[in-house]
Parts: structure tokens; sequence; C-alpha cells
């Protein structure tokens, strides 16, 4: 997938926003204020939460992933954007949102209306 096609998935995910807090051209994707993906300016990837750091250890252990740079706890790993078929890179962005969404208050998930896929 290209970085264009994974703006264009997160941007599709229901109360995702994107910014560049560090500036210079950083693709920074929260729900309501947490982030669940990121593309810095040098890389040619996404990093992104899986639910556990068993499930970033068994991405990593198959070389699907790589430990994420900055982001070294919370269960983030760093996929290259070449490194999963893009209908699989999509489910593990919206396994990442959700695993975000659902860890924010019940009454901030109600107002971001129903998830992906219900």
């Amino acid at each position: 997938m290209t970085r264009d096609e994974i703006n264009a998935h997160c941007a599709g995910l229901p109360g995702a926003e994107v910014s560049d807090p560090w500036g210079g051209g950083h693709d920074c994707w929260k729900v309501a204020d947490k982030m669940f993906a990121l593309m810095g300016t040098a890389n040619e990837g996404v990093s992104l939460k899986c639910a556990n750091a068993g499930d970033a250890a068994m991405l990593i252990d198959l070389g699907r992933a790589e430990r994420a740079p900055y982001l070294t706890r919370g269960g983030w790993v760093f996929v290259r954007w070449d490194g999963m078929e893009g209908h699989e890179l999509r489910e593990r962005l919206t396994l990442s949102y959700l695993t975000v969404r659902r860890g924010l208050p019940k009454r901030v998930q109600a107002a971001l209306g129903p998830e992906p896929g219900s």
C-alpha cells in the first residue's frame, strides 16, 4: 500500500483525524486524541497499535512487522508499505483503530457512532 492509500483508509474510520504534531510531514492518525497510526517522513511504512504485546511479538516473529521506532510500549509495530498485502494492512489499521477506540470512555465511543463493520 502507499501512503495515500493508508491515509484514505484511515480517513474513512469514524471520528479519525490526522495531524502533524511534530511538523515536517508526519501523518498522525488519532481517534479522540489517541493515536492509532503514524507515518513519519523518512520511513516507508506505518506504525500501528496491536491489541496486545503478544500480537505485536507474533507479527515481528513472522517477519510481517518490525519494532516501531520511538513507540516502544503498548504493542506498537512498524509495517513497511510492501510488508503486507493491501487487504491485510487495511485490516491491521482497522484493528489498531478499534483497539484504541475500545479503550476510550463509553460516552466518547458512543459519540463516534457505530464501529466499522457493525
